[in-house]
């Protein structure tokens, strides 16, 4: 009769071995996963009390659309203000350019935005 460490040990070897077999062709064909868009739901919280958190879902959406990815942005709650053209204009985040460029840039991307 074996010991229950011995059992043990045999499973987790084994499994050890069948993760181990199965990472090899999901490595071999990562290049592959790489350039197959992906499909991304951003959502944005933050309004004009904290400008840099409020930038960051519109930069991020263009990044990844640069990327060849399909992005869709959400705005809720406080974010929502952002789309007002006179709100956005006087969003200056810290670090990074005006929230009307930023804004510009999801648009010109054409990544649809829902309020």
């Amino acid at each position: 009769m074996t010991s229950r460490r011995k059992a043990i040990s045999a499973l987790v070897h084994t499994c050890a071995a069948t993760v181990v077999t199965g990472a090899v062709p999901a490595a071999t064909s990562g290049s592959q996963a790489a350039t197959t868009p992906q499909r991304f739901l951003l959502v944005g919280l933050c309004g004009s009390e904290n400008p840099t958190r409020a930038n960051f879902p519109f930069a991020w959406a263009a990044a990844l659309k640069e990327a060849g990815n399909e992005v869709k942005l959400e705005l809720a709650g406080d974010a929502t203000v952002l789309m007002r053209t006179v709100v956005a204009n006087n969003v200056t985040p810290v670090g990074w350019p005006p929230l009307s460029e930023a804004i510009a840039k999801v648009i010109a991307h054409k990544i649809p935005i829902y309020v």
